[in-house]
């Protein structure tokens, strides 16, 4: 469903818009790596701390629950330091974080933890706006642009754990070492970032209260959080679990990272097929539906099978990871409502996600098995599936002639 350009919007000309569109890619590439290349190496921090599986679950949870809680600062930040300064001070804050989980003590790497899981909360929630600011015509589509940094990222830090590991000599020091893309990203962004006059934007309209009053937003806040729980899960726990059927540990960060690799495809994709038709209900429980089918082969299938599960996995979850986000442009009619409709769906959505790491080291305290993990994933994926229904409905937050605040 392609945007139509409000004429008081800034039009960048084509050097700034591709100066632009590299640094959100340099950006999107910095969001996931300090979460997959954490999960390759669970079972060596596991040795080394002696952490419990609930301590370990609690670990790969806190970073989720951190990008829900503190996602909602995002616009607040953004109205009282702009939000070129607030992304800027989120990408030093991952970076310090970063550099901190380069101590091997069990404090530093849950303070660190908590650090890049707030600074990613911060600069994943403003990018849409920025997004939706610099290019409502073609917002979703530089969504997906966007979405695949994000997923290269992931594919990068998981496959690159165990590598980096080794040849750095410690786990700490592998997961420190990506402290060095995150300033790289901060003295670019710094020094190249577009900047606006936030007051001669148009006006938005609609308090945060008002958002809350719409079904659409709550909507598109429970898609999230549900397909984010499954990204989280994987990026959490998939090498673990993969161990556990008999996978080497190289070889489980790998299928991991090939699966997240993959999705680099899916999420470039998936907004081209989302404008074929009037709404995006198709596209988003095709991959849903294509994201069970890889979880189910990777945990239950013949073993002879992981590399086609890895695949099917990665395309399902890069498409449904792009549309979610995708659906905050496209259910917002301009840059300051993309922004608080991202603070709700990404805060709450999040903080949801949260919930499925955390239930997963539950579960494996509890010692219940491959098989019952399969079945609550697969219905993680049914209930996503259901929202998407409400969410991927051709409708969108606008603000009416009287200022306010209505779906349309």
């Amino acid at each position: 469903m392609p945007e139509t350009t409000d004429p008081r919007s800034p039009q960048p000309n084509r050097r700034l818009l591709l100066v632009f569109i590299g640094l959100m890619v340099l950006v999107g590439l910095n969001l996931r790596p300090a979460l997959s290349s954490l999960a390759p190496v669970l079972t060596r921090i596991q040795q080394d701390t002696g952490l419990s599986p609930l301590a370990i679950g609690a670990l790969t949870t806190l970073p989720v629950l951190c990008l829900g809680l503190f996602a909602p600062l995002a616009p607040w930040l953004a109205k009282r330091l702009g939000p070129e300064r607030a992304l800027a001070a989120g990408l030093a804050l991952l970076a310090g974080g970063l550099a901190l989980r380069g101590i091997p003590l069990i404090a530093p790497l849950f303070l660190g933890t908590l650090m890049v899981g707030a600074a990613i909360g911060v600069a994943g929630t403003l990018l849409p706006a920025l997004v939706k600011r610099e290019l409502p015509a073609g917002a979703d589509l530089m969504t997906g642009v966007y979405t695949m940094a994000l997923c290269l990222g992931g594919a990068l830090g998981a496959g690159l754990a165990i590598p980096l590991t080794e040849w750095l000599g410690g786990w700490h020091l592998g997961l420190a070492s990506w402290a060095a893309l995150a300033v790289l990203a901060l003295a670019a962004w710094l020094l190249m970032a577009p900047r606006r006059d936030e007051a001669t934007l148009p006006s938005a309209g609609g308090s945060m209260r008002d958002v809350l009053g719409q079904p659409l937003a709550w909507q598109v806040m429970l898609l999230m959080g549900l397909q984010s729980s499954l990204a989280y899960i994987v990026f959490g726990w998939l090498p673990t679990l993969l161990v556990a059927r008999g996978y080497g540990e190289g070889e489980a960060g790998w299928v991991m990272g090939a699966s997240v690799m993959i999705q680099v495809v899916s999420a470039l994709s998936a907004p081209w097929l989302a404008r074929l038709g009037r709404d995006q209900r198709p596209a988003l429980c095709l991959s849903l539906g294509i994201t069970a089918a890889g979880l189910w082969l990777l945990l239950q299938g013949p073993d002879a099978l992981r590399w086609p599960g890895a695949m099917l996995l990665g395309l399902g979850q890069g498409g449904g990871f792009s549309m979610a986000l995708t659906l905050i442009v496209l259910r917002s009619g301009n840059s300051r409502l993309a922004g608080k409709l991202s603070g709700l769906a990404q805060g709450g959505g999040y903080t949801l996600a949260a919930l499925g790491p955390l239930g997963v080291g539950v579960m494996l305290q509890l010692d219940l098995g491959l098989a019952t993990i399969t079945i609550v994933l697969m219905s993680v994926c049914a209930l996503a599936g259901l929202f998407a229904l409400f969410a991927g409905r051709n409708r969108r937050l606008e603000i009416d002639a009287e200022g306010r605040l209505v779906t349309r």
